[in-house]
């Protein structure tokens, strides 16, 4: 096992490191084309001087992208990562040349430099997701639950993205005795609901002693022992649960990167505010800004600032309700600018106020945030930070996920928090600005849709 993980990291490191040398290769190769064969003295010294600052901004940028990391990934994703990256690159080469004093970075190098690594590194990468595809074996994976959340868990398995993970028995009952009958034939057992403690730990055993995978779902036990804080007294090893909360150190820094990107994001983004709002004032009656009461930090009620993607008159009669896909309120100007998510741009202004932050939960009107509260006890928590422009339900989850799931995603967060995971998440962001799945509002039919067990007949289920 020991070696497995070492062989893991080796070919991790390798695959890292080519992906430096093309990147490389193709600002060298731009150079040649610019100047014809025969780069002169001054320009290659920039170029040699700059080459391993901008390596480690690369391979930085790649790895909050989420470059090297290849199971639920499809090849279009592979691409568009890959645009991305090297759009981002470009501007830090920009930059690093700038602070470097190495004026001699054509700029033409750089749109060639562009074309070219987009080109290379896309080969390249796909020849390695095709070699991982074909060298790195399907895990066998065993759902054990109820048949519900078997079914739902089954669903989210079967994507079209997942190409390395395949459900191949469903056990709804009799849990230990029937985990003991397959445990030999798959790789993972996903306890994918709650047991009896005595079942649990006697699968837990079992699952340990042969050698294969646990995975566990994210529920709120699971949850609290995240990061835990080792105590010892005398001959008693104590593990204490961390809380659910961001110290004060690393909430005084996530304030001030917040401030910093949201002041650089305002400058960036003012020229499409602008037209925006035009296009707003032109095409429909009413205000530009639309201005609703949502719930931040500590339950404390604000006005959440949005460009108007829907009709002045949108609630008048419904009262409050969720935003669905095909939505007849939408106006034309808005269907776009929500595919875009513009219409949340006016929220940097909320990031300075205070009343948000630039990752974070996504704020809830307090209408739902009651109803939600009453059906799920810990769903206060997510309050516990400032509320997100973009979060990590949003990145890692979907738009139509049920409340529970995003809360799931929202305390997986506050648990695993960095200042590192959040411009991981505003990296990830970038790419979902794309996805029309994330932005066209809740599916009702999709929301409904139901896996039914006895219409799975390539997967063994075990009553």
């Amino acid at each position: 096992m020991k070696r497995r993980k070492q062989w893991n990291t080796t070919r991790r490191i390798v695959i890292v490191l080519l992906d430096v040398l093309v990147l490389q290769f193709s600002i060298y190769l731009s150079f040649l084309i610019k100047f014809k064969g025969n780069i002169p003295e001054r320009n290659f010294y920039t170029f040699e001087q700059s080459a391993i600052y901008v390596s480690i901004a690369f391979v930085l940028l790649n790895f909050l992208l989420g470059s090297y990391v290849f199971y639920n990934r499809l090849k279009g994703d592979i691409l568009f990562n890959t645009v991305i990256g090297q759009f981002l690159i470009s501007l830090a080469i920009m930059i690093i040349t700038f602070f470097g004093r190495w004026f001699a970075f054509p700029r033409s190098v750089l749109v060639i430099s562009f074309v070219i690594s987009v080109i290379l590194l896309s080969l390249y990468r796909i020849a390695v997701y095709q070699l991982y595809l074909r060298f790195s074996p399907t895990k066998k994976v065993a759902v054990v639950g109820r048949e519900d959340k078997v079914a739902s868990a089954i669903r989210n398995f079967d994507s079209d993205k997942n190409n390395r993970h395949k459900v191949v028995c469903g056990i709804v009952g009799d849990f230990t005795q029937n985990v003991s009958k397959i445990v030999d034939d798959v790789d993972i057992v996903y306890l994918a609901d709650e047991l009896p403690e005595g079942e649990k730990l006697a699968i837990y055993e079992l699952v340990t002693r042969k050698e294969k995978k646990l995975f566990l779902p994210t529920t709120f036990e699971n949850l609290v022992m995240i990061r835990p804080n080792m105590m010892n007294f005398e001959d008693e090893s104590i593990i204490e649960a961390s809380d659910f909360r961001i110290n004060e150190e690393e909430d005084f820094l996530k304030r001030v990167f917040d401030i910093l990107v949201s002041l650089v994001l305002l400058v960036i983004a003012s020229p499409f505010m602008l037209i925006t709002a035009a296009l707003i004032k032109l095409t429909s009656p009413g205000p530009v800004i639309y201005k609703q009461t949502r719930i931040t930090l500590d339950q404390r009620e604000f006005s959440i600032l949005k460009f108007r993607s829907m009709s002045a008159t949108a609630e008048a009669k419904s009262g409050p309700v969720l935003a669905t896909s095909n939505d007849a309120r939408v106006t034309t100007v808005g269907k776009y600018i929500r595919a875009l998510r513009i219409d949340e741009l006016p929220q940097l202004i909320n990031v300075l106020r205070g009343d948000m932050s630039i990752v974070g939960p996504r704020p809830e009107r307090p209408f739902f945030v009651d109803q939600f509260k009453a059906e799920n006890p810990h769903y206060y928590l997510r309050h516990n930070v400032r509320a997100g422009i973009t979060g990590y339900a949003q990145v890692y989850g979907k738009y139509a996920s049920d409340y529970n799931s995003k809360l799931n995603f929202d305390l997986l967060y506050i648990k695993n928090y960095s200042l590192l995971l959040d411009m991981k998440i505003l990296l990830q962001t970038i790419k979902i600005l794309f996805d029309k799945v994330s932005s066209k509002g809740v599916d009702e039919s999709e929301v409904a849709e139901k896996v039914d067990l006895s219409r799975l007949k390539e997967i063994e289920i075990l009553k």
